[in-house]
Parts: structure tokens; sequence; C-alpha cells
């Protein structure tokens, strides 16, 4: 008698994969946590001037009479001012609200890592499928430009672009330069999987039929490498929010008085010891943010793409 496909063994084709996730998030409690706090900041940062009107300031208000003129500009009371005026507490010298600005950050920082994300994944999934299917010098001049990419020094590179190029949207130039590094993994899984699904029966069958090379690529091999390019993508998120933050941290990304998680993270750290409130709240969304996307990547990875999860 044999045992009922899990997560781990059974394949992940069309209905039957989501079923097994639905499955998977039942089963786990650590996923359910980790996709409830996923949904929670994504609707935080869709609605983020509603929320952080609730709590009746902007993001960029200043309260000069939250804070200490004598102390530094040392927010006043408990817990770096933490009152019913500002629930989370307030910056200090500034006195603007903690929590109108984490939110707010968290919209700017999600977008950043969703649109770099997106960028990566359709320019991934495109060079990879080409590369996969049509071979030849295709493949040679895609796989070339694939390892070209790889061996750049891509953070000096955001680095020294990030600050070259002052007097430009800051958040768009920071998906094109994310979203410019960030294919070749995507490519690199597409093509293997393509690779693998090309000489498969049903393609074969279709080619004969007269299907035209566009009719396979959309109705064949697309659907057969959509698992895995889910589940690395759910990976790929968590990451471009840490590259936002560091770039943020570094100087060299969003630029003040808007707010980002590694924004106010780097503005903290000379508040650590004083208020550490000030590092501690945008840090733990951070963490929280990041170990959530995480967690759903290695269960989706582990149910769509069993073997590059084993591999």
């Amino acid at each position: 008698m044999t045992a009922p496909p899990t997560a781990a063994t059974a394949p992940a084709h069309g209905g039957g994969a989501w079923r097994l996730v639905r499955a998977e998030l039942r089963r786990r409690v650590s996923l359910q946590v980790a996709a409830a706090v996923i949904v929670l900041f994504a609707l935080m940062a869709a609605a983020a001037p509603l929320i952080s009107s609730l709590g009746g300031w902007g993001p960029e208000e200043f309260d000069k009479s939250a804070v200490d003129p004598y102390l530094g500009g040392l927010p006043l009371g408990p817990l770096g001012g933490v009152s019913a005026e500002h629930w989370l507490g307030v910056e200090p010298v500034t006195g603007r609200d903690l929590f109108a600005r984490v939110v707010h950050g968290a919209q700017v920082s999600l977008l950043i890592a969703f649109a770099a994300t997106a960028i990566v994944v359709l320019a991934g999934t495109t060079a990879g499928i080409a590369a996969g299917y049509f071979g030849g010098r295709a493949d040679a001049v895609l796989s070339r430009l694939m390892d070209l990419t790889m061996s750049f020094p891509s953070l000096i590179f955001m680095i020294a672009m990030m600050s070259v190029a002052r007097d430009v949207n800051r958040i768009l130039l920071m998906v094109l330069v994310i979203g410019l590094f960030g294919w070749p993994g995507v490519a690199r899984v597409v093509r293997g999987q393509t690779l693998s699904l090309k000489h498969r029966e049903y393609v074969d069958a279709a080619r004969v039929g007269g299907a035209g090379p566009w009719r396979i690529l959309a109705r064949d091999i697309l659907p057969g490498v959509a698992g895995p390019v889910i589940a690395y993508t759910t990976l790929l998120v968590p990451g471009m929010i840490a590259t936002e933050a560091a770039l943020s941290y570094l100087g060299v990304g969003v630029r003040p008085p808007t707010p980002s998680w590694g924004q106010m993270i780097a503005e903290s750290v000379a508040y650590y010891d004083t208020d550490p409130m000030y590092f501690l709240v945008p840090s733990f969304c951070l963490f929280l943010t990041v170990l959530a996307f995480t967690l759903l990547g290695d269960a989706l990875r582990d149910v769509l793409d069993p073997r590059g999860s084993r591999s």
C-alpha cells in the first residue's frame, strides 16, 4: 500500500500543486503566522495614508512639544515618548510620529521590493525561456550575459549609481538598479526547467501538430516553469527588501523626508543607547517581514519545486 503524496514527494502541477500549498498552510502554524504577517504589512503599505491618519499625525509633521530641547531633543516620556498621542513614540530632535513614519516606510520599502521583484521575474523568465527553448546562438548570448551580470560587483555599482544620480526619482532609480542585477538567478532556474520540458512528449506532440514556437511557449512551457518561478519569487522579495534597506542605511537610497525602514534604522543608530525604541521599531518590522517571506518562500519551494529544494 503506497503512502499518500506529500509536499516533498508529490508532483507539483496545476491545481494539485495549490491543493498541496493549502494543505501545507493548514498543517504548519508557522506558515499561517508568516502569511498573516505578510498580509498585514501589505495592507498597511497599501493603506498607509489612511492608517497613519488614525494616529492623528503625518509622517513629516513635527511635534516639538514631544521632545526635550534641554536633553538634545530626546523624546519626553517613557519608551521613546510612547503615549496616547504618539502610539510608538517619536523621533528624537524632530518629534515626528514614529507610527506614521513606520507605516509610510512600509509603503516605500515594499513598493521598491515588489516592483524590483516584478522586473527581475519578468526579465529572468523571458530570458530563461528563450535561452532554454531556442538554444544555439540565443542560448550562448543570453548565458554569457547572465554570467557577466552575475560576476559584476553589483553592490558597488548600486552605491556609485545612486550617489551620482542625484536629481532623479530615487524610488524609480532604486527599482531599476536593483532589478538590473537580479534577473540572472531567475533566468538560470527557468532555463534549466525549459531544457527539461522542451523534449517532453506533449511538447513534441504539439510541435508535430503544427503549433508554432510562441504557442508552445505560452501553452506548454510557461505553465511548466510557473511553479518554480512562483517559489523563487517569494524568496526574492526578502532579498529585495534587505537590499533597499541596506542602500538606504548607507545613505544612497531614499532621501529624507521620505521614510523607509532602512533610512530610519540608519538615523536611529546614533540614539540606540538613549532611545532604543527608535531603533527597535523599524528593525523589528524589517525583521518580521523578511522572516515571513523567507518561511513562506521555503514552503512554496518545497511544494512547487521539490527537486530544486533537494538540490
